[in-house]
């Protein structure tokens, strides 16, 4: 059967995590997209409620869901208000997340676990319950992974383990679904560092406030590639050239990166500017929310041409086509021009070749060969002998 999503204007969108930075953002580009319906999920009520408000304000209708995505039961009342509500959804967005920053042996293992629970436990549910709900009517789930998902990032080893899981439980789901001929898509969002309040939300083991290294990109780009994989089937979407490198290095040259890491991984990932500490330490209980954006300085970047090159494959590979053959007929232009030289036209021999004979006088004279007539007028005499 295949895979069927229909038009963002026509969908009920699920999307977790959705009050703070990349969720914030997809649910607002749903919203400007004209999405018939939100159903946002996140664990602060206030800033939830907030949101769904100011985004109602448009054709889209958002309804408000508090819920704690590391409980099944929770996300089973999500998939119920939906129902409810829409008459059931389209596409289910699993964006929600928390982070741990720190040394492995500094950080107890109940927070390794709790991690867990939000990050992958929270992936499976969300994308279990969705492809019950999707099996007969089609759509989309979109699991947001990493650049980690593909290379480890030491003082976030355990955000990057369940970022790790995260793919290989999307790829199994994928394949699987594909077998038993169900017309879902099933989308793995891998973004590299974005300027969100992913690092002021994140409980913190280090002595410094923690960072994300750059470049950061903006939430808004993630954002785009989500709404864009909820009407186009795709299998993966990587944001930002910058963590896709770090991935295909850690690939090529594994044990290098290591050494890179080894060297950077602490300054990358700390600073000296103090953060907003109301937002601090997410991890098992919600804090402040409804913003986009972390505090830290710097803007982020506003494009992502390896995005674009994986929304519009077929445009990117003619301008790359057309590109080669320009800079291949720039390069072999010489080698063409010297090979299609027109050959040069040879002179034509006479029939008699003069020859240069010596006189016995010391003065050199034309003479011609046997049977010619002279051509010296008559007062010319012989030469003459020397004396």
């Amino acid at each position: 059967m295949p895979v069927r999503q229909k038009p963002v204007e026509e969908q009920v969108v699920v999307i977790t995590g959705a009050s703070s930075g990349i969720g914030l953002a997809t649910a607002h580009h749903f919203a400007s997209r004209g999405a018939r319906g939100l159903v946002l999920v996140a664990r602060n009520e206030e800033a939830l409620r907030k949101v769904a408000d100011e985004l109602s304000r448009g054709g889209t209708r958002a309804v408000a869901v508090p819920a704690d995505v590391s409980k099944r039961e929770d996300l089973e009342r999500i998939a119920r208000t939906a129902i409810d509500t829409f008459g059931g959804f389209d596409t289910w967005v699993n964006d929600a997340a928390v982070a741990l920053y720190g040394p492995l042996d500094k950080i107890p293992l109940e927070d390794q676990r709790q991690l867990f629970e939000v990050n992958y436990w929270g992936v499976v549910n969300g994308s279990l319950i969705a492809a019950e709900h999707l099996r007969s009517r089609g759509g989309t789930i979109i699991n947001v992974g990493s650049v980690l998902s593909e290379r480890a990032m030491m003082l976030q080893t355990q955000y990057s383990a369940s970022k790790h899981a995260v793919k290989a439980f999307t790829d199994g789901l994928r394949m699987e679904l594909e077998e038993q001929g169900t017309p879902i898509a099933v989308t793995l969002i891998k973004p590299s560092s974005i300027d969100t309040p992913y690092v002021e939300h994140a409980r913190n083991y280090l002595d410094k406030e923690a960072a994300v290294p750059p470049p950061a990109y903006d939430p808004h780009l993630v954002a785009k590639a989500i709404v864009f994989a909820a009407e186009h089937r795709r299998r993966e979407l990587t944001i930002g050239f910058g963590g896709w490198v770090i991935g295909a290095m850690g690939k090529v040259a594994p044990r290098m990166m290591d050494k890179a890491m080894e060297l950077t991984g602490y300054g990358a990932q700390t600073t000296d500017r103090p953060e907003r500490r109301q937002m601090h330490d997410n991890l098992y209980r919600a804090r402040e929310d409804g913003d986009m954006y972390s505090s830290l300085p710097g803007e982020p970047r506003k494009t992502s041409l390896l995005l674009e090159a994986q929304l519009h494959p077929l445009a990117t590979a003619a301008v790359l086509a057309g590109v080669g053959a320009m800079v291949a007929s720039v390069l072999l232009a010489p080698f063409m021009s010297g090979s299609r030289q027109a050959p040069r036209a040879k002179r034509p021999m006479p029939r008699y070749q003069p020859t240069m004979r010596r006189t016995g006088n010391g003065h050199d004279k034309r003479t011609m060969g046997p049977g010619h007539i002279s051509q010296r007028s008559a007062g010319e005499g012989r030469p003459q002998p020397r004396h």
